[in-house]
């Protein structure tokens, strides 16, 4: 019998090291048994005995193919249509009315959803984009980029395929009007509502984002979550720096914003604004 390959806590503490340096997700003890379930097969079929060597093999790879594998199996990707929805409603209700008065010309408005997931975020956030500004406006009043550290999940959300249950979650008539029933219990996205969403990845650790303009409403729920106090600091900083005065920063309910350093204002719970400041 093949045995299975072994993770030491000195390999533990290796490669939770630099998950924390490469991406901000930060593992403690408790993760352990986590950490080798997502990884312990995968180190097995490429064929080293313990972690260690696994380890020194994503270092060695000039590619960065087998980090960005790592990010992969590592990352949390729970979500679903409608989460905190009170979220969605403020974006209807209050954000889309303040901008829609703000922008100028043939302006867009841009939405980021960070950490998107398997794509329910950026979808139900076009969903509402069309129904503020109408099918054949959206495309210029609303661009959305949803970015994620997982290919896997970015290849899923690209596909815009969901289970019924998980589409029963919204509204009876927006089921019919931007979805197409491909089996007995699963929807696809139409492909005019797909086309208003790039799909890319990105690691949120970047020193600089490729971003040429800044964006007026960030999504990033339930991501910070993964990350300790100077990650968030990191991150923080550059929401704010890529976020337009008077931009609208949303978070998860179970997250917060510490006082002491941050360059948002509170709104709601959750719920921040972009305060510039000199």
């Amino acid at each position: 019998m093949v045995q299975a390959p072994v993770c030491t806590e000195t390999d533990f503490r290796r490669i939770t090291a630099l998950i924390k340096k490469r991406f901000g997700i930060s593992l403690g003890p408790q993760k352990r048994a986590l950490v080798i379930s997502r990884l312990q097969k995968h180190v097995y079929n490429l064929g080293f005995r313990n972690f260690g060597e696994y380890l020194q093999y994503v270092e060695s790879d000039p590619s960065g193919k087998e980090l960005a594998t790592l990010a992969d199996r590592i990352s949390t990707n729970h979500t679903y249509f409608d989460r905190e929805s009170i979220h969605f409603n403020y974006l209807r209700d209050t954000v889309l009315p303040y901008w829609e008065s703000r922008l100028t010309g043939d302006e867009k408005m841009r939405v980021w959803s960070a950490g998107c997931s398997t794509g329910e975020e950026a979808y139900q956030i076009a969903m509402i984009l069309t129904e503020r500004f109408g099918p054949l406006r959206v495309q210029r009043k609303g661009a959305i980029l949803a970015t994620d550290i997982s290919r896997e999940v970015l290849k899923k959300a690209a596909q815009g395929r969901f289970s019924a249950d998980n589409v029963a979650r919204l509204k009876r008539e927006w089921t019919q009007r931007y979805f197409i029933q491909i089996g007995p219990q699963e929807f696809e996205v139409k492909n005019f509502l797909k086309e208003l969403i790039l799909f890319r990845r990105l690691n949120l650790m970047r020193d600089v984002f490729p971003f040429k303009r800044k964006f007026h409403v960030i999504f990033c729920r339930n991501v910070m979550i993964y990350f300790d106090e100077p990650a968030r600091r990191k991150l923080l900083t550059q929401f704010h720096r890529y976020l337009m005065p008077g931009g609208f920063l949303f978070i998860g309910h179970s997250e917060n914003l510490s006082y002491d350093q941050s360059f948002f204002k509170y709104l709601r719970p959750s719920v921040y604004v972009h305060e510039a400041r000199p």
